[in-house]
């Protein structure tokens, strides 16, 4: 069984130095021992997802001209969050208003290749 993820949960990027937390308005009104839970669609950058330090890809041009000025020697950059939604997979069966509820098990990818996953739902008392 997976986790409802709900908010302040902390999220990790394959690309990113350093763990951030998620944020989900209150809009729906579906709470999990207290916050708000999070749905497959909540992947907005800088208001769901805030950024995760600094970026390692070379495929963040930022981060390949920083790269390239250092003669080679890999230089991470500030994450920029290009985020391509949603969240797969999500729990299809509980669905919070219309969309699927966010999983602990679920993964977003960037493009500029990380793997977002969810380190910590959040909470441990509700299965989803």
């Amino acid at each position: 069984m997976s986790l409802p993820v709900v908010q302040g949960a902390l999220c990790c990027c394959s690309m990113g130095l350093a763990p951030t937390s998620l944020n989900f308005l209150p809009a729906s009104c579906v709470f999990c021992a207290g916050p708000p839970v999070g749905t497959v669609m909540d992947a907005v950058p800088f208001l769901n997802v805030l950024p995760f330090g600094l970026c390692m890809s070379l495929a963040n041009p930022i981060t390949a001209a920083a790269t390239t000025a250092a003669l080679g020697v890999l230089t991470p950059t500030p994450c920029t969050l290009a985020l391509i939604p949603p969240w797969i997979p999500g729990n299809p069966r509980a669905l919070v208003g219309a969309c699927p509820a966010l999983t602990n098990d679920s993964r977003l990818f960037c493009s500029f290749g990380g793997v977002i996953s969810i380190a910590f739902s959040g909470q441990v008392t509700v299965l989803a």
